[in-house]
């Protein structure tokens, strides 16, 4: 008992004297009477400032200054005395260190001397993970009340960047605003600047095409300037926002194709390859993948990712090289967060990858993560991922952390695991009754829990937020009458900003709801001298598919129309196709869009972007630009364009397959039988500008059947066909008097509005230019096919037959 009481009092003493103890510089910065002091005394003690002191002399300093008059504060010559910069350096250095306290006030008073040391000291706190700290919004107010006063592009880049997780919409709004004003106003900035301001955007998800526009002149202006590993940051940046610009791209590309010998840095090599590859021709891609084989044993686990994603994105068929990063992943997949070890299973699944190995360990690893995992989104990624594999394991646990994890979701975390739900259903059933009805149990209740979340959104743009990346049966099957009901309650958020997102959304359903697209139509012509001329394509689309006419049409398509069209050389050539063949659609043939299209120096622009741009965007724009081609020249033959298709139409006949399915054997058959004979009808035709006809018969003037005596004889030919001076095409001179060729197509349900008999646009004008090359035209409706009035071999001959020969011919 003595010998603890004895312990307890000489720690009483020990604590007595650290009390006591005084920090002699502390005590020293406490006595100073005036700035000069302060600075005097930092300058000898540099060594020695802890915290404490750097805090102290701070807050001395700008007490200081308070206490003057502002005529006689000398705050710049402070701010540029050398003592306190190193004052600064040493703030900026021991932040990690500071409580939120000092943070604060540090913050505040380093404030009173220069916005350039506020973004210094944010970047700081950003380079020390601290970017949704509460010091950063104090930082995020401070810039919003001194906004207006910041004229240095470089400095308002910085501190967009690091505050950009924390601002609200009306201050994302006011930087955006500001930085398009520093952009036009600043001289020949260091690409730096713009390059902070789009990864802003990027950081927070938003595509301000304003901008984007002047950042990229700022980017093209100094390109050749810009190093190679800046410009790969750059690409990547707008690649995740889906923004292009084809004279940047391509001037990057051929600056990168410049230096692709000289990077012999592995990290830098990394990078070349992950922007180079992707919009590289067939001879670079192949270099890419060679020199990819001799080092990438040498590379660390990020940058082996980095290059399995570039090959996924190539569509990479070079097995030896995939093999290969599969053998090296094999080692390194321990080391993976979850959310990579679900982008590699993705990958490997997508290139075919033959490595069960890897595959075995993948597995495991995305089960373990599963499991532990708490994260709704990256539970719904690994359960969608883990249904890629050969054997998708699914036991009671997996099933029960998704289905704690569902009232957590948001839609698309929904739609993901209704992907992956509906696939165990598929695959894992048949042979086991109690899993089959512990996956129907499991998608009744996320189809209450997505049903339910649509019924409690009240904003309209957080709802077109998690509809964006949802895809799929389950939303068109489940969700989509809920969801039109949802945006009919939140009808009056409708807005110039967010028409272009509800566009695409009903475009990418298909589901025509007038009251919805009249919204739309009325708020774009209200609206539009706010709107950015690219996003009048997304605007209008919804109309040309679903071929919907607003109760002001013309005058809508006349505004959108009007408002684009000054601007159209600042359009991506891809997009300006696009733009033509949609308008084309729509029987909207503007002379200085389609001119400006069908000139010889904007066809070798759009040919040297289709070289970087994804195959099957590649492949879409060419066929969009021989069917506009085509629509002017039968539509439109006073602007005497050229039909100079022929040579890819071939190419694109000869790689598709000429086989019909059931119900066209079936049709065959009937149209045989009632026509006289299977001579009488020709299967599968193509006419001149190459529409294809599911089938083809001729009726002379009395409306009789004429057999075909040879399958190549009365075929349309090209040659034969000339315009009339009414500007119709006349017969070909192998019909005999008075006859007439019918086309019989077959409209299956991709014809169709995704919720009425109403159809769309292009079987429209498919319709009215087979009328132009003389036909009449027989659509058969999938939807009266397959009724229940049709249901008899009697009522389908019968319902031919009245198509045929009942109607006006």
């Amino acid at each position: 008992m003595f010998r603890c009481l004895s312990r307890c009092r000489l720690s009483l003493r020990i604590n007595q004297a650290r009390f006591m103890t005084t920090d002699p510089l502390l005590d020293q910065l406490k006595t100073c009477v005036g700035e000069d002091q302060v600075l005097q005394l930092i300058g000898k003690n540099k060594a020695k400032l802890s915290v404490t002191h750097v805090g102290y002399a701070i807050n001395m300093l700008w007490h200081f200054q308070k206490e003057k008059a502002n005529t006689q504060r000398t705050i710049d010559q402070i701010r540029n005395h050398p003592d306190f910069i190193a004052l600064r350096i040493l703030a900026e250095n021991k932040i990690d260190l500071m409580d939120d306290n000092t943070l604060v006030e540090t913050l505040y008073n380093m404030l009173r001397f220069n916005l350039s040391e506020l973004s210094k000291f944010s970047v700081c706190l950003t380079e020390q993970h601290m970017n949704t700290s509460p010091i950063i919004g104090q930082i995020a107010s401070i810039v919003d009340k001194r906004l207006d006063d910041l004229q240095d592009a470089r400095i308002l880049s910085s501190l967009m960047v690091s505050i950009c997780a924390v601002i609200s919409q009306r201050l994302r709004d006011r930087l955006i605003e500001k930085a398009e004003f520093l952009m036009d106003g600043t001289g020949n900035c260091h690409f730096n600047q713009p390059r902070r301001i789009v990864q802003f955007l990027r950081n927070i998800k938003y595509t301000h095409r304003p901008l984007l526009e002047k950042c990229t002149q700022r980017f093209i202006q100094g390109i050749n300037e810009m190093d190679p590993e800046i410009l790969c940051i750059v690409i990547g940046l707008y690649q995740s926002l889906q923004f292009h610009n084809s004279d940047f791209r391509l001037m990057a590309k051929a600056r990168l194709l410049e230096v692709i010998d000289q990077c012999h840095d592995i990290g830098n090599f990394t990078k070349l390859f992950a922007t180079l590859g992707p919009m590289a021709n067939q001879e670079i891609r192949e270099k890419l993948e060679e020199d990819a084989m001799s080092v990438v044993d040498k590379m660390s686990p990020q940058q082996i990712m980095a290059i399995l994603g570039t090959l996924e994105e190539m569509e990479c068929r070079n097995t030896t090289l995939i093999q290969k990063v599969a053998s090296l992943l094999h080692k390194y997949l321990d080391f993976y967060r979850p959310i990579d070890l679900a982008k590699v299973t993705q990958a490997l699944v997508f290139m075919h990858c033959q490595t069960p190995e890897v595959f075995a360990q993948l597995q495991k690893l995305l089960i373990r993560s599963l499991k532990a995992s708490f994260i709704p989104s990256e539970v719904a990624r690994l359960t969608r991922v883990l249904t890629m594999l050969p054997s998708p394991r699914v036991d009671e646990e997996i099933l029960s952390k998704v289905e704690a994890t569902l009232p957590q979701c948001s839609l698309s975390d929904l739609s993901t695991l209704a992907m992956a739900i509906i696939k165990w259903m598929r695959i894992g059933t048949t042979s086991h009754h109690s899993s089959s009805i512990a996956y129907g149990n499991l998608l009744k209740k996320l189809n209450s829990c997505g049903l339910k979340r649509i019924q409690q959104i009240d904003s309209i743009d957080l709802f077109l937020d998690e509809l964006k990346y949802m895809t799929g049966d389950w939303l068109e099957e489940v969700l989509l009458g809920e969801t039109i009901n949802t945006f009919d309650r939140l009808l009056d958020q409708v807005s110039w900003q967010n028409i272009p997102d509800i566009a695409l959304f009903i475009t990418r359903t298909h589901y025509r709801h007038p009251p919805l697209l009249d919204k739309i139509a009325s708020v774009t012509m209200e609206n539009i001298s706010k709107i950015h001329y690219s996003a009048t394509y997304a605007i209008l689309l919804p109309f040309i598919v679903l071929n919907y006419e607003s109760t002001q049409c013309e005058e809508f398509f006349d505004a959108c129309i009007q408002h684009f069209l000054p601007h159209l050389n600042s359009f991506d050539p891809h997009l300006l196709v696009l733009i033509g063949y949609a308008l084309a659609v729509a029987e909207y043939f503007p002379e200085e869009l389609i001119k400006t299209i069908f000139n010889i120096d904007f066809l070798g622009k759009l040919d040297a972007q289709l070289e970087t741009l994804p195959a099957a965007l590649n492949v879409r724009i060419r066929l969009r630009l021989m069917q506009l081609n085509r629509a002017v020249c039968l539509e439109c033959p006073e602007y005497q364009i050229p039909w100079f298709h022929d040579r890819y139409c071939q190419q694109v006949q000869r790689k598709v397959n000429g086989s019909i399915n059931s119900v066209q054997r079936q049709i065959h058959q009937l149209l045989g039988e009632i026509l006289g004979g299977i001579n009488y009808v020709k299967v599968s035709v193509m006419t001149p500008y190459y529409h294809s006809i599911d089938f083809e018969c001729i009726l002379d003037k009395n409306k009789k059947p004429i057999p075909y005596m040879d399958q190549n004889m009365l075929s349309a030919d090209l040659s034969k066909l000339q315009w009339g001076l009414d500007k119709q095409l006349g017969e070909t001179k192998s019909l005999p008097p008075g006859a007439q060729r019918v086309a019989v197509e077959f409209l299956d349900s991709k014809a169709f509005c995704k919720n009425s008999s109403h159809i769309k646009g292009e079987y429209i004008m498919k319709k009215r230019h087979l009328e132009m090359l003389g036909y009449h035209v027989v659509q058969i409706s999938s939807l009266e096919w397959n009724s229940m009035e049709l249901s008899t071999k009697a009522a389908w001959k019968e319902y031919l037959r009245k198509n045929l020969f009942e109607n006006d011919l």
